[in-house]
C-alpha cells in the first residue's frame, strides 16, 4: 500500500501532539474496546476488525524529507500510533516501523511517543537510545489478570511479556510508560506491578479515553460484556479513581498521568 504522506495532524483526544504517525492500516491485535472499530474505516471495510491489515511501504528518505519540512513550520510532537499497534506480528518481517523510526534518527521529532502492547518493542533499542531525549515507549498494560485479557483482548500478547519488555526498556536507558488504558478488573498487586516496571504510569478508562465520551466503548457492548463475566462494578469512573489513589503509594504525582493529559508530552 502507497502513501503519499506519513504524517496526520493530530486532533481530539491527542492533547499537545501535532502529528499521528501510523504504518498500518488496520491492525490483527483486534482488541473489544478498540475506538477505531466505530471509525469509517472500521465500520465500512466490510472485514471483522482484527482481521484485515493493509500495509504501508516506508522510505526512510522519503519520510525524513516530510519531517524536515514539518520541523521547518514549528513544534513536531508525534504519537506513533494512534489507530493501529506499530509492533503487531507484521511488523517482524515488514519492519515499516523500523524504517520509520531510522528516518527519525536522523531527522529527529522534538518529541515522539511510541504507543504499543507488543514485546516486539526491544527489538528496536538501539533506534530508541539515539533518540534519547525526545522519546517515550508507551506499552498497553490494562490489567494483571490473564483471564480478563482472554476474554477482552484475546489476541493481544501475554501480560507477563508485557511487563517484562517496560524492565528491558527501562533497564536499557529508555524513557518508558505504562498506559492502563483503559482500566481493566485486576487485583490488589496491580498497580505495584506497573510502577515497578516503568518511569511513569497514565490511566484512563471507558469514560474518558474512547474520545465520545464513552458512547463508542457503549456502543461497542462493552458493558454487555462486563455484566456477563461479572465485572459490572468495574464499569463504573470510580475504578479508576481506586487505582489511581492505589498508585500513590508507589509513584510520585509527577510521574502519574491521568486520562488524555496524561499521555501529553513532557513539557
Amino acid at each position: 500500500m502507497s502513501n503519499a504522506r506519513w504524517l496526520t495532524p493530530a486532533s481530539g483526544y491527542l492533547q499537545g501532539y501535532t502529528h499521528t504517525l501510523n504504518p498500518y492500516v488496520g491492525c490483527t491485535f483486534g482488541c473489544s474496546y478498540c475506538y477505531v472499530r466505530r471509525l469509517p474505516i472500521g465500520i465500512f471495510r466490510g472485514e471483522p476488525w482484527g482481521s484485515w491489515v493493509d500495509i504501508k511501504k516506508a522510505d526512510p528518505l522519503k519520510f525524513q524529507g516530510e519531517l524536515a519540512k514539518a520541523k521547518s513550520k514549528g513544534f513536531v510532537a508525534i504519537f506513533f500510533s494512534s489507530a493501529t499497534d506499530p509492533y503487531q506480528p507484521l511488523e517482524v518481517r515488514e519492519k515499516v516501523t523500523r524504517s520509520l523510526l531510522m528516518g527519525m534518527v536522523n531527522e529527529p521529532p522534538d518529541f515522539v511517543l511510541v504507543q504499543t502492547r507488543s514485546p516486539l518493542v526491544i527489538r528496536d533499542i538501539d533506534l530508541f537510545q539515539q533518540l534519547q531525549g525526545k522519546l517515550r515507549v508507551s506499552m498497553t498494560i490494562e490489567t494483571d489478570r490473564e483471564e480478563v485479557r482472554r476474554v477482552i483482548t484475546p489476541s493481544a500478547p501475554p501480560l507477563a511479556a508485557r511487563l517484562n519488555a517496560l524492565i528491558q526498556l527501562r533497564n536499557a536507558g529508555i524513557d518508558t510508560q505504562a498506559a492502563v488504558s483503559p482500566l481493566l478488573p485486576h487485583t490488589p498487586g496491580f498497580a505495584k506491578a506497573v510502577a515497578e516496571s516503568a518511569s511513569r504510569v497514565v490511566v484512563d478508562d471507558y469514560f474518558h479515553g474512547d474520545g465520545s465520551g464513552g458512547r463508542r466503548s457503549e456502543h461497542l457492548g462493552m458493558r454487555q460484556l462486563y455484566n456477563e463475566n461479572g465485572w459490572i462494578s468495574w464499569y463504573d469512573p470510580s475504578a479508576l479513581e481506586r487505582f489511581v489513589m492505589d498508585l500513590r503509594e508507589y509513584l510520585p504525582a509527577k510521574d502519574i498521568g491521568v486520562h488524555a493529559e496524561g499521555f501529553a508530552p513532557p513539557m
